[in-house]
């Protein structure tokens, strides 16, 4: 057996957690303030996933970079493979927030969009 220590980020209290481990089995969680907090601490230990954020490329946009993130998480193993799958991005402007930059994330299902609007330069 383990022990692991993990920051709950599930909400803005931020909880220490010291969870017992065996394996990639969670035994017991100490510090939580909430159920949430052991959520995630199984999920942490288990299948770790974050929402990615990064910048696309942007041709001919009143900005030359495009906030982009993950419409949902993905497996934390794999974010350093999209970010670099985005870097070889090119969007077009004119571009709405909410619009779709990659449809089908590394075959995970997961789209990326873009965060903000930017405009066509003129």
């Amino acid at each position: 057996m383990t022990s692991k220590s993990l920051i709950c980020v599930t909400c803005p209290m931020g909880c220490a957690l010291e969870v017992a481990v065996a394996g990639d089995r969670v035994l017991a969680v100490e510090g939580h303030g909430c159920k949430r907090g052991v959520a995630y601490a199984a999920d942490e230990i288990s299948d770790p996933r974050r929402v990615v954020t990064t910048t696309v490329a942007v041709s001919n946009g009143v900005h030359s970079l495009l906030p982009v993130y993950s419409e949902a998480p993905l497996a934390k193993a794999r974010v350093t493979e999209l970010v670099s799958a985005l870097s070889r991005i090119t969007v077009t402007a004119p571009i709405k927030a909410g619009q779709v930059v990659m449809v089908d994330a590394l075959g995970t299902g997961v789209r990326v969009l873009a965060s903000r609007d930017i405009a066509r330069l003129e």
